[in-house]
């Protein structure tokens, strides 16, 4: 049953939450731009790519942005009814910290399992969409912008160069095209003035020159013996290619193959199919390294009773051989030992990259699910913390949130890392910052539920105090003796 406290609670935890949030996502955001700026300024980009861009980005931090938001608001939550003294009158009441933390945690579990289904359902096709987006505008070339009294060379296969651009941006003077024309002279084209515009779709780029000139040397390559062509003209119209310069639409099926483009589903098929095909790697090798071990095939019972007679007997394997076919048994044994070695390392390659495989999808696997936990253990790091320091506002819990969110990131990476080198498992690198943040948040619990002064600067200031004393009455018993 919804009690007036529970609602008390829920609605000074949601302002501070949906704001943090916000700001959370944010910053994420930003910090994807200035990553990836140097790809994107420059491109021309239309209204509605950057707005659809952003969405995809967005909606991939979403779960990384939520237990943020959670650490931060629980402590604000917190520490602005303790500093305004209505958990004191809480707990006047009679009424626990793990009471009037009960609704919030529900809440809690609710975003967890809303910041699941996102991962599980969302993400893999915003992570599908935007590696083709972002692919596509990384591929794609610079605006077009031909400046004036600069050599132009964005498009393939000419340098332009303008002397003067009017202010309406089409009309041109004092013009030079350099031609690329491979082995010879490059054919050079000059004008007087003229004009400039894009055709109507977009795909064309039309110079009409007037006044000018267009000098060519023609001839053989692998002669000297060329000859010199100059051609004056009133009007001349060339048309350049821009197709070059707009944004293609790569198939979203050509990165569907990326785990992290993944649902729990598709990466159970996925990787039972990989699983499934370590069991080929031992046929695998059977077949191209028997071949050149053909005494493998008397491999019996017999074998390890024959062998040793015939090493002690002869002493050597060299003395079974005749010397007229010794070189050529030497050079054959050495031939397929190389050619073993080169099969088994190929297979060596293949194993590794496959398993290599198989843990990256286990890496996906595991962070649909330890992101939506983290939501739960940052709350409860978060709110018995805001109880402790009683501070509300954005200045001390904004502090407090960064340093274990800090923690939390850091030990996350460091985690995935260990995973994909094989340092440790899948599982304990994937869950490594909830295992060792998981005791900290029930430790700032009890020390909450005791009204622990773990934070306020009197106690330690009383704590060092007697401390002091204790070792001045200690100096001065030592020096009376």
């Amino acid at each position: 049953m919804i009690k007036k406290l529970d609602i008390l609670i829920i609605r000074a935890f949601i302002g501070p939450f949906l704001a943090t949030f916000l700001i959370s996502l944010f910053v994420l955001i930003m910090q994807f731009f200035w990553l990836y700026i140097d790809d994107l300024v420059g491109k021309g980009l239309e209204t509605f790519v950057i707005i659809k861009l952003i969405g995809y980005v967005a909606a991939t931090l979403i779960p990384m942005a939520l237990p943020l938001a959670l650490l931060l608001s629980s402590i604000m939550t917190f520490g602005n009814l303790g500093e305004t003294f209505e958990i004191v009158a809480i707990k006047s009441a009679g009424i626990p910290l793990l009471r009037f933390m009960r609704p919030l945690i529900i809440v809690t579990i609710f975003i967890s399992g809303i910041a699941f289904l996102f991962a599980n359902n969302i993400i893999p096709v915003a992570q599908l969409k935007l590696a083709a987006t972002k692919y596509n505008i990384i591929v794609s070339k610079p605006s077009f912008d031909i400046k004036e009294g600069t050599f132009y060379n964005k498009i393939e296969g000419f340098v332009i160069r303008l002397g003067k651009k009017e202010k309406d941006d089409s009309t041109i003077r004092n013009v030079v095209i350099y031609k690329r024309k491979y082995g010879l002279q490059d054919d050079i084209i000059t004008a007087e003035n003229g004009t400039m515009r894009t055709t109507p779709d977009k795909k064309y780029l039309e110079f009409t020159l007037r006044n000018g000139s267009l000098y060519q040397e023609k001839g053989a390559q692998q002669t000297t013996n060329t000859q010199f062509v100059r051609m004056g003209f009133k009007q001349y119209k060339m048309l350049f290619d821009l197709r070059g310069f707009q944004m293609t639409k790569t198939e979203d099926s050509t990165f569907r193959y990326d785990p992290k483009m993944l649902s729990i589903r598709q990466l159970n098929t996925a990787i039972d199919s990989l699983q499934i095909t370590d069991t080929l790697f031992a046929k695998r090798a059977k077949f191209e390294i028997d071949p050149y071990l053909p005494f493998t095939k008397f491999k019996d019972t017999g074998w390890v009773k024959v062998a040793p007679k015939l090493i002690q007997k002869n002493k050597s394997f060299a003395t079974i051989i005749p010397d007229s076919i010794k070189y050529l048994v030497y050079e054959r044994s050495v031939n397929d030992l190389n050619q073993v070695k080169t099969n088994v390392g190929l297979l060596t390659d293949s194993y590794v990259r496959k398993q290599q495989t198989i843990r990256f999808h286990q890496i996906e696997w595991q962070r649909k699910f330890t992101l939506s936990v983290a939501c739960m253990v940052l709350f409860l790091i978060g709110a018995p913390l805001g109880s402790i320091i009683r501070k509300g506002g954005l200045g001390t819990p904004l502090v407090f949130a960064i340093i274990f969110f800090v923690v939390f990131h850091l030990l996350n990476t460091f985690g995935e890392k260990f995973a994909k080198e094989e340092v440790t498992s899948v599982f304990t690198g994937m869950w490594l910052s909830t295992l060792v943040l998981i005791p900290v948040g029930f430790f700032l619990t009890y020390k909450a539920m005791g009204d622990s002064q773990l934070f306020n600067q009197e106690a330690y200031y009383r704590l060092f105090k007697k401390l002091r004393t204790f070792i001045n009455n200690f100096r001065f018993k030592k020096s009376a003796i």
